[in-house]
């Protein structure tokens, strides 16, 4: 058993650092030409299934990262392994026009061990941001936006690149009913954008070509407290805190600019690079849960971040502190039934609700989303399959911004062997 674990977990550690490294997710979104991209959410499959929640949440299948003290739930001999991969549609509305793109691309890998009993490790690599857009436009003599001093022109409007997380974390239960952990986290990666102005009417205009590229690299730390009262047939109430260090990351802020017309005079160059710090503010998040243990778990989370601290390049103007508040529940008819698969798996649904970190001409980006998912156990093996579904739909009021309706659904292996460390006597 344990050669058949190794082995897919040897291929699936060999693939995933090209999925991580040359898959850029092709999702078009026009928000992510401001601030660090379009943020990705964060945690498992299985929370986000529960409208992303977690920190709140302890089990020991199943590795909660954004509170490290639940990593002290890791069983002593225990193996958790968890891959994603997700698929996902956007469609674009401005209330008379509609358009779609959707991609498939890597989420997520997790790893978690046991250091001790009641402590524990967990690692992996996760998405931060995503910088993808694509916009082009044409303005003709016929267009309502034709002006006769500037012509006809056509814009390009791109990005691409993203930002990715590796952390490092461990957890340990310090008394009989809390826990504390700390993860390390390190943030790597770089954004280009390009936008580009071209004018039919070569005579009398020059065209534009600008290039942006962000780098970003820098390391931070997540701290984590939980407390776990249990009661009596095996009911629990968790209360979870975790607190985001706020961090000055190298950067380094780099923009060309090209004037140039079709006769190559009075071309002009221009370039300028900026490597001072750049500041990400850390995040609060609250939780609560209440729930019995392998039957049911209902949770809630609130998150924040002070985005409006935050000295992002070229995103002034443009950034509003987050809130988030997520509510979810799970539902297991019998774990451990002999004869139904049905009643053996786990039902999971949930919702969020979501002010973004993105402001323009004044007004903040909402969002708001309902989710779903299932828990697939495999044959003779306490590992399984979790699927999940989230629809969210992000607009502003007042017809500034336009509509995105978002539908994505994941797809995840987690390989949870309760022997692994365990030496056998027999083969």
């Amino acid at each position: 058993m344990q050669n058949k674990f190794a082995a897919i977990i040897f291929i699936i550690l060999i693939s995933s650092p090209f999925f991580s490294a040359s898959g850029q997710k092709m999702i078009n979104s026009p928000y992510a030409r401001f601030n660090l991209g379009t943020l990705e959410p964060a945690g498992s499959f299985r929370s986000r299934a529960m409208g992303g929640t977690g920190t709140a949440i302890r089990d020991n299948s199943t590795l909660y990262y954004t509170n490290p003290a639940s990593f002290s739930s890791i069983d002593t001999n225990s193996f958790v392994f968890d891959f994603g991969i997700n698929y996902g549609i956007n469609t674009l509305s401005d209330g008379s026009e509609k358009y779609s793109s959707d991609d498939v691309n890597f989420d997520h890998m997790l790893l978690g061990l046991p250091l001790a009993k009641g402590w524990g490790a967990g690692f992996g690599i996760t998405s931060f941001s995503n910088g993808y857009y694509s916009i082009a436009s044409k303005v003709g003599r016929n267009d309502s936006g034709y002006n006769p001093v500037t012509g006809e022109y056509a814009e390009n409007h791109s990005g691409k690149g993203g930002i990715s997380r590796l952390f490092a974390g461990t957890g340990v239960k310090m008394l009989r009913y809390f826990s504390a952990g700390v993860n390390v986290n390190i943030l790597f990666g770089s954004i280009r954008r390009s936008n580009q102005f071209i004018f039919t009417d070569y005579f009398n205009s020059y065209n534009n070509d600008l290039t942006e590229k962000l780098e970003l690299n820098g390391i931070n730390f997540d701290y984590g407290l939980q407390a776990e009262l249990p009661f009596k047939n095996n009911y629990f109430l968790i209360a979870g805190a975790s607190l985001g260090q706020g961090m000055n990351y190298r950067s380094r802020y780099e923009v060309l600019s090209y004037r140039y017309n079709y006769y190559g005079l009075n071309d002009t160059i221009n370039w300028s690079a900026d490597s001072s710090k750049t500041f990400i503010p850390g995040t609060l998040s609250l939780g609560l849960s209440f729930g019995k243990k392998n039957k049911f778990t209902a949770a809630v989370d609130y998150v924040m971040t002070n985005w409006s601290e935050s000295n992002l390049h070229g995103s002034r103007g443009y950034l509003a502190d987050a809130r988030s508040l997520s509510f979810g529940v799970e539902y297991i008819p019998e774990k451990y039934s002999n004869f139904s698969l049905f009643r053996r798996m786990e039902y999971r649904m949930g919702a969020h609700l979501d002010d973004n970190y993105l402001i323009i001409n004044g007004e903040q980006l909402k969002e708001a989303g309902i989710t779903a998912g299932i828990g697939i156990p495999m044959r003779r093996s306490l590992s399984k399959a979790n699927i999940y579904f989230d629809f969210t739909k992000r607009s502003g009021k007042g017809g500034i911004m336009h509509t995105e309706n978002i539908f994505t659904i994941g797809a995840s292996l987690n390989l949870y062997d309760p022997y692994w460390f365990l030496k056998r006597k027999y083969d």
